[in-house]
């Protein structure tokens, strides 16, 4: 079963928090504020209470009419106070357990065994302070709680952002782009745990890059010396007598000195040092004649002509890789389609493995279980790193299978597709910049 994965982000997450906190911390001491006032306010009636009943007690003691509606040996008495006065002692009372309004008590014992009492209710000014009181409480908890979600917005939106552009510098390095510096993506006043994290993830590009350096230097190296014994290896071939053998060795040590070449190339291509010999060229009259050259059973078709600059030289290695790689692993026809500044090479084989659409060309990964399995996997490596060079972009994808065609008509086959640069990079691999209009 899958489990259920809510996704959020830090400043609702932030907020959530700081408001839940703010409302518990609110709601705690408003019960608090409430009951200390609700006992204090009690206290005080009590006291009132009985002030006015010792007060009524004297006018009785001298003149014997009850005051303020106090009663003699009044049934209703509570049994606490009854108590008290078994024992001849004077005390208030308050009974909650009559509505929401609590009664107030207070009770004496006379010189002839009699009960003077008087019975009120907590009402008037009192119950409308504690009303007014409740209602500010309320008040308060709820502004509270806005404000604690207010704060938290603006606390977790700034997080956010940082983590953000942390994560949108850490895709461009992804990307390739090692220049950039998560650090500095997120500079700003506040210093908090985000910088920590944006330093060892620096750190981590540094060491990468620096390893990958040292790959390419060893496999640069490595391939370079490899270059004279190889030569030397297809001069001695040359001078073998003629037979199978010989053709056998020959083609062995034709084929070892492509891979070194080729690794050479895809060396230097990863070293960022290559510039591109920028020409204009008519793309359709060129790719037609170089394909002619190339392979004559391919297919060109020519649906809108266009200009170009670019290195034509670099444009015919990923024409020749991309056929080459179609001859390979897919199946004939192989058709070559140019419409304005876009190239597409396409055949009808079992198409791109899973691992090249989803990650890209790699080096010496074939996809063996999805194709022919043969090959060192650099063709199509060197013809995206070519079109880097030119400032194009070489995608790859693979046409519907064979009884589910496309609205394009597409049915079966892998596709390859350039898309060359509406302006030429300069000789410093970047690009112009365009004035703007006025």
């Amino acid at each position: 079963m899958r489990r259920l994965v809510l996704r959020t982000g830090v400043r609702w997450k932030i907020s959530i928090a700081i408001a839940a906190v703010g409302a518990l911390i609110a709601v705690a001491l408003s019960l608090v504020v409430h009951n200390a006032a609700r006992v204090s306010m009690l206290d005080n009636a009590r006291d009132v209470q009985m002030a006015r009943l010792l007060l009524a007690q004297r006018w009785y003691e001298t003149s014997k009419p009850t005051r303020f509606n106090t009663k003699i040996n009044d049934p209703a008495l509570p049994k606490s106070l009854q108590k008290l006065m078994r024992e001849k002692r004077r005390g208030s009372y308050v009974d909650d357990g009559h509505g929401s309004t609590p009664d107030i008590w207070a009770a004496v014992p006379l010189d002839n065994g009699d009960v003077l009492s008087l019975h009120s209710q907590f009402a008037g000014r009192s119950a409308t302070v504690m009303k007014d009181l409740d209602r500010a409480l309320i008040i308060g908890s709820v502004s509270v709680v806005f404000g604690g979600c207010a704060l938290g917005v603006l606390i977790g939106g700034q997080l956010s952002r940082r983590l953000r552009k942390a994560a949108a510098a850490a895709r461009n390095v992804a990307q390739g782009n090692t220049e950039v510096r998560v650090r500095d993506a997120i500079s700003g006043v506040v210093r908090d745990e985000t910088d920590d994290l944006a330093r060892a993830v620096d750190a981590l590009t540094d060491a990468l890059n620096e390893r990958i350096e040292a790959e390419r230097r060893v496999t640069a190296d490595i391939a370079h010396e490899l270059r004279t014994p190889v030569t030397g290896l297809l001069t001695a071939a040359e001078l073998l007598p003629p037979g199978r053998p010989t053709e056998l060795v020959r083609d062995r040590a034709q084929a070892m000195r492509t891979l070194v070449e080729d690794v050479l190339e895809v060396a230097r291509l990863d070293s960022a040092s290559e510039r591109a010999e920028l020409q204009e060229i008519s793309l359709g009259e060129f790719v037609s004649r170089r394909i002619t050259v190339l392979n004559r059973d391919v297919v060109v078709r020519i649906v809108h002509e266009s200009w170009v600059s670019t290195d034509p030289r670099r444009l015919e290695r990923i024409l020749l890789n991309l056929l080459t790689n179609a001859a390979k692993y897919g199946k004939p026809p192989v058709e070559v389609t140019v419409e304005g500044r876009v190239v597409r090479v396409r055949d009808h084989g079992p198409g791109f493995p899973e691992a090249l659409l989803r990650e890209g060309p790699s080096r010496f990964r074939t996809g063996a279980s999805d194709r022919a399995g043969t090959g060192h996997g650099l063709g199509l490596t060197i013809a995206a790193g070519q079109a880097r060079v030119l400032g194009a972009r070489l995608t790859f994808r693979n046409a519907a299978p064979e009884g589910m065609a496309t609205p394009l008509g597409e049915s079966g086959g892998a596709i390859a597709v350039l898309w060359l640069p509406e302006h030429a990079p300069t000789n410093t691999g970047s690009f112009p910049m365009m004035p703007l209009p006025d």
